[in-house]
């Protein structure tokens, strides 16, 4: 018998980069060790599902090649030679390196550099305390969701939607751009529920058969970077059949007659050129969209990666305007919650002393600030030190040839805090061991939903490894930074947060786990207007004052976004030079580089794999699982290729962010990837790549 009796239970949360934030069940075997995780089936949104990763969670926690003491760089960067130290002789060279930087070219060339390693409030965001307290250079963070953000607050004007629950009140889900069989799992949950109960049918749009489309009753393959047609030519059809909710349309939007005019040339077959669907089909998808008054737009992030990301995603989101389908419950648009917590970050970030003037780096263009590219500075010193947590961008970051010549600099001195030791830490100058999320106290919210949830502390840390909060505040008073964050532990920030958000403070949410947050019907649906000064929906943006972060852009050929939805052709289009266009999409048990360590993650993935179409392999007499190689305008790498009939020729498909030394020539994914700044508000166009293919 393998049942388990007496097993205690905590209870905890996801943290990873995943909207689904997952409510947690986890076995504590002892002060040291976990069991199982499972989703905690009384969290409306969880409902006891988690992804495979995080289930078998045990084997990453306890993995034998965890990083367990400090260590010191011995000979050139990026040899692998490495000396222990002490925490306090480490922690005494990385504030001697930031003072000796800060004397020499001033505060602007200390970098602080995160992501969303964990997406807990704390532990991600503590590092900015540092950063504004000592006027280090500030980062604009754009890996995931500037572009997507932007097209979406251009239309409605705030980043809230339809509570994810009602897809269980849908008739028709549309899951547009996204795969959550490997991306957030719940979202399938709730699908299928509603199908179970009643018959609702899923629709799927992505540029290839992904495991989501496999489920799907209606499947959408497009290619890469043309939503915005497939999406003028779903509202053309609606607007010419009589399925436009002309009444609601009136009320609730600002041009609705100017924008059915623009309509007029987007037909099915201008869009069937364009995105690769043929017109029977753009057809049937627009007809049954507009028949389905309970239509759920579930909206993903993967579709705007690409450099008419914003333009893509605001397209759309637009469907759901032209339809009314925002009055139903069951019907809208859903992309993010993330704009409905409204948190009070002050004490967590140091916002009371945040200069606003300070410069702001671009996250995506690491490569070239590390190369004093004189545009990225800003005008400013280059970067000659940084301490890095919760990211890899040696790994994960574009234009990955240019970010690894950077951190190869002798004269930039880096600090990697970390897990594991990831291809950034192979390249540090010091290395710091980090805590996993059962190892800390945190607070997190859901943005694929509208809970508020606490990840206590459920076991104890082995060898010496120490959370980000004591690493930043250890080195806040090394290097002469004043604020009282800094004074502060970890449950104190968050009941601090938790109090001035005017939300419930660490008792009551210690003693209920999560909180509820949902917005009321009314509001979540923009029955109140949507949030721009007239209270209409904007088919017509203003692009130019459109922003993910405020203060920050806007950046990219701005002036030539398009009016009205569109398809916008700045995307890395084919030609006879690149003839294929590569997505670099997710996999099922990576996230990101995150879980590329553990074997059981890896052997389900195989091996770098790229998904082509039967007749481009046989074109290039290519036989499937031969080694090819892929090149772009900035690398080459070398991969296996995978025969995949689900796919528009042409399409080209690298599945996940493998560690660069499981390439044949050390090359990740990334080599191939731009690091451009897209309009308006940059961001990473991680899927948006022309590529040449050919035997390796």
């Amino acid at each position: 018998m393998n049942i388990r009796t007496n097993i205690k239970i905590g209870r905890s949360v996801c943290p990873h980069d995943c909207p689904s934030a997952c409510a947690l069940d986890v076995e504590l075997l002892d002060a040291h060790r976990i069991g199982r995780v499972r989703g905690a089936k009384d969290n409306s949104y969880t409902l006891g599902v988690i992804c495979e990763k995080v289930g078998r969670y045990a084997e990453r926690i306890h993995h034998p090649d965890r990083l367990l003491h400090p260590l010191k760089r011995k000979g050139a960067k990026g040899d692998g030679q490495w000396q222990r130290l002490s925490w306090d002789d480490a922690m005494g060279e990385v504030a001697d390196a930031f003072l000796k930087t800060e004397a020499r070219h001033g505060a602007l060339s200390v970098w602080p550099y995160y992501y969303a390693g964990t997406m807990g409030l704390v532990m991600r965001d503590g590092i900015n305390r540092l950063r504004h307290a000592k006027n280090y250079s500030g980062l604009y963070d754009t890996f995931c969701v500037a572009l997507s953000w932007s097209g979406y607050v251009a239309g409605c004007g705030r980043m809230t939607g339809s509570d994810p629950r009602e897809m269980q009140k849908s008739d028709l889900i549309v899951i547009w751009g996204t795969n959550p069989v490997n991306t957030q799992v719940n979202v399938m949950t709730h699908a299928a529920l509603a199908r179970k109960q009643r018959g609702a049918r899923i629709a799927c749009v992505d540029v290839y058969e992904t495991g989501t489309m496999k489920q799907a009753d209606v499947k959408m393959i497009i290619r890469p970077g043309t939503d915005g047609a497939l999406a003028c030519a779903i509202m053309h059809v609606l607007f010419r059949d009589g399925h436009a909710d002309r009444a609601y349309l009136e009320k609730y939007t600002d041009v609705p007659r100017e924008f059915e005019a623009h309509l007029k040339t987007r037909s099915p077959e201008w869009a069937a050129a364009i995105c690769g669907c043929p017109v029977a089909e753009i057809e049937a998808f627009a007809k049954l969209i507009g028949e389905t008054k309970r239509t759920y737009l579930r909206i993903g992030y993967g579709f705007t990666r690409s450099r008419n990301g914003s333009v893509n995603m605001h397209a759309v989101t637009s469907i759901a305007a032209v339809t009314g389908s925002w009055q139903h419950e069951g019907g809208g648009a859903f992309h993010t919650n993330s704009g409905m917590y409204k948190w009070n970050k002050t004490m967590i970030e140091g916002l009371d002393v945040r200069d606003p003037s300070i410069r702001q780096l671009d996250q995506s263009r690491i490569g070239p600030v590390l190369l004093n590219d004189p545009y990225d500075l800003a005008g400013g010193p280059p970067v000659t030190a940084m301490i890095v947590q919760n990211t890899n961008p040696a790994s994960v970051a574009p234009d990955q040839t240019k970010v690894r010549q950077g951190l190869l600099r002798e004269d930039l001195f880096v600090c990697v805090h970390e897990q594991f030791m990831t291809e950034t830490a192979q390249l540090a100058d010091i290395v710091l061991p980090a805590t996993m999320f059962l190892e800390h106290d945190d607070i997190y919210q859901g943005g694929g939903h509208q809970h508020i949830m606490l990840g206590a502390k459920l076991v104890e840390a082995p060898g010496e490894c120490r959370n980000n909060h004591d690493v930043i505040t250890d080195l806040a008073y090394r290097v002469g930074a004043e604020h009282p964050g800094f004074a502060m532990s970890p449950r104190e920030l968050i009941d601090w947060t938790l109090k001035n958000s005017n939300r419930p403070d660490l008792a009551k949410l210690e003693a209920d786990t999560w909180i509820d947050v949902q917005q009321d019907f009314d509001s979540a649906h923009f029955l109140n207007g949507f949030s721009h000064p007239d209270g209409k929906y904007r088919f017509k943006p203003d692009w130019k004052s459109t922003r993910f972060r405020a203060g920050i852009g806007p950046y990219g050929p701005i002036d030539d976004m398009p009016a009205m939805p569109d398809h916008w052709g700045v995307i890395e289009e084919a030609n006879e030079t690149y003839p294929f266009r590569l997505a670099t999409s997710p996999a099922r048990a990576f996230l990101n580089s995150t879980f590329n360590e553990t074997p059981s993650s890896r052997k389900r993935e195989g091996r770098p794999t790229v998904f082509v179409h039967p007749d481009d392999l046989a074109a290039l007499d290519i036989k499937d699982g031969d080694k090819v190689r892929l090149g772009s305008a900035r690398g080459v790498v070398t991969l296996h290729a995978k025969a995949l009939a689900g796919i528009r020729r042409g399409v080209l498909i690298a599945e996940s962010i493998w560690p660069n030394e499981a390439f044949e020539d050390g090359k990740g994914i990334n080599t191939l990837t731009g690091c451009d700044q897209p309009a308006p508000a940059a961001g990473g166009a991680f899927h948006d790549n022309r590529v040449w293919m050919m035997p390796a």
